[in-house]
């Protein structure tokens, strides 16, 4: 059987210490409910410097200029040795800082909402024109304006600041007077998840054998929601940020589940290719605004940095198999279904178990698991635990239950089948596909066989069912291209086909 390839992966992180503060939803409500609070000083006694943010080791791992091997032997807390020599661009895409950010957010924005100030709009202007992916937006930049102006729409309540290094250097305009949907606040949020969207696909296609303008189908998975008052979640970012990345040949829509998301959109353009439906389909995902600082008390209780100060944001190009390129096995796929019931044990069952148990395969068989990929820096210290390391031992229990593995043999599971969480905790990110990457690298050089992208979601956030979600699917070595069954490959179906139809035509001419 012909399966679809991946073909690429990108990840790209941002830094946003000032979004932490205004944009963040732990900071913007302290400041509704508290508005005196000593939370919003010692945030920002406690944010990161840039250089600091880029030699953390689990952003180096995210970017891919280390490996989640390297990683996972380097002492813990992560956060309390820095990587030498370490650089904001890596093989899978960067970590941006936040003056360039707010002027990428300037080019994804078409209807003129967002204002920079003119020096401030110079600055990223040269900043652009020696950027890898953005040399060619410097144009997009468009003229900065006063201060003055900016600082009017702020004090009128029609614009929502953007700080700087604590100092207000534009804002984004509201897009209605009355619409809560349309706010500059919720604009902000959705031009963050654009403009990350945008930077990620933008890698995606950089120095890639398939170019922007063969993508024929786009799937956005962030957890974003852009629409007005009439349809609060209309969408569609996929085609918003296709069109600031130049994906002039593609169309595409928005897929929601929560985290669970990016899979089901792997899924789904994995299916799409297989089907024959599309050559190329890219799935992206943006970061959210949201998540930023959202453990943020916590760490500073435990005398941590603000560790949530990073949007994320990642893209995946599906294609047609090329016989090199590891495949994704559509005809094995786990899903957590209606009746499943929401224990972790039931969970991991139908994700993991029972898909494998179809395909005639063992739980040991899988070389390395994706479940939840968030970095326990940043989890443990908010009572959350390791999550990833939770869930190999539980995908490990499962194995010792069904008689593949033995119980002393538990602790190297772990070891052997996962790998460390090197995601920011921006929902949807960590969610499997951070391993997509690595992983791909990994059976390209021969060093491993598959792997398994685990999505989950919680989809009782939104009030509407206390049902749980994932869905689940592997990644192998591709064994090469194949004839179709019974020796008879596509195209000559086709022209078997087409000789029936001319011969079909004669008999009627002939009648």
């Amino acid at each position: 059987m012909d399966f679809p390839v991946i073909k690429k992966a990108s990840y790209i992180l941002v830094n946003t210490p000032d979004m932490v503060l205004h944009s963040g939803t732990t900071l913007t409500a302290e400041r509704e409910s508290h508005p005196e609070s000593d939370l919003f000083g010692k945030v920002k006694e406690n944010l990161r410097s840039f250089e600091e943010v880029v030699a953390y080791a689990p952003n180096q791992t995210y970017i891919g200029n280390m490996t989640p091997e390297e990683l996972s032997e380097r002492k813990r807390p992560w956060h309390g040795e820095s990587v030498s020599e370490a650089n904001r661009f890596g093989q899978f895409g960067e970590i941006m800082p936040q003056d360039e950010f707010y002027g990428l957010m300037k080019v994804s924005d078409v209807f003129d909402l967002v204002l920079l100030e003119a020096n401030f709009t110079e600055s990223v202007r040269n900043k652009f024109a020696s950027h890898p992916v953005l040399k060619n937006k410097v144009d997009a930049l468009k003229a900065g304006v006063d201060i003055e102006e900016i600082n009017t729409l702020i004090e009128k309540g029609i614009g929502e600041p953007l700080y700087h290094e604590d100092k207000i250097v534009g804002c984004v305009k509201r897009a209605h007077e009355f619409d809560k949907n349309l706010s500059a606040h919720v604009i902000v949020e959705n031009l963050a998840v654009k403009a990350s969207g945008v930077l990620a696909l933008m890698h995606l296609v950089e120095n890639s054998e398939v170019k922007a303008e063969e993508i024929d189908y786009i799937i956005e998975c962030s957890e974003e929601a852009i629409g007005d008052m009439n349809q609060r979640g209309g969408g569609n970012i996929a085609k918003a940020i296709g069109e600031v990345a130049g994906f002039k040949g593609a169309t595409g829509a928005d897929m929601r589940g929560f985290c669970a998301g990016p899979t089901h959109a792997l899924i789904n353009a994995a299916s799409l290719v297989k089907s024959g439906i599309f050559k190329n389909v890219a799935i992206v995902g943006g970061g959210a605004t949201a998540k930023l600082g959202m453990n943020s008390r916590d760490h500073i209780k435990k005398g941590l940095p603000v560790l949530e100060d990073c949007l994320g944001g990642f893209a995946v190009l599906i294609s047609e198999n090329d016989g090199v390129s590891p495949v994704l096995r559509t005809d094995i796929i786990g899903r957590h279904t209606i009746g499943h019931g929401a224990s972790p044990q039931a969970v991991l069952e139908a994700l993991v178990l029972e898909p494998l148990e179809k395909a005639g395969l063992k739980i040991t068989d899988i070389n390395k698991y994706a479940p939840e990929m968030q970095t326990p820096d940043i989890t443990e210290p908010a009572g959350a635990g390791d999550v990833p390391t939770q869930n190999y031992k539980m995908i490990g229990a499962l194995a010792v239950k069904k008689g593949q593995l033995d119980r002393k043999e538990l602790p190297n599971f772990v070891i052997e089948h996962g790998y460390p969480g090197y995601a920011p905790t921006q929902g949807h990110i960590p969610s499997g596909v951070p391993i997509i990457g690595h992983g791909r690298n990994r059976i390209l050089s021969n060093e491993m066989d598959n792997f398994m992208v685990v999505g989950k979601g919680s989809l009782f956030l939104g009030r509407m069912t206390n049902l749980f979600d994932g869905v689940s699917i592997v990644v192998e070595k591709n064994t090469g291209l194949k004839e179709e069954e019974q020796g008879i490959s596509r195209e000559e179906i086709k022209n078997m086909v087409a000789d029936a139809m001319k011969d079909f035509a004669a008999y009627l001419m002939n009648k």
